[in-house]
């Protein structure tokens, strides 16, 4: 697996993912706020899978 999110990218997932994950285990929203765990994952990890079928990558380019 080849890093394909960069660092704001990253902790962007991260916020979002803790937030929803955060609101589902209080009840705030229902049982979909537990989806806030793939952005959460992806974030920590640095790969999208997503980014690879579509050919994206917010990685700064390496010279």
């Amino acid at each position: 697996m080849k890093l394909n999110e960069g660092a704001i990218d990253r902790a962007l997932r991260v916020i979002a993912g803790l937030v929803l994950v955060s609101l589902a285990a209080t009840g705030t929203v229902g049982a979909w706020g537990w989806i806030g765990v793939l952005p959460l994952l992806t974030g920590l990890i640095g790969f999208c899978p997503a980014y690879t079928i579509f050919g994206m990558s917010t990685c700064p380019m390496k010279k």
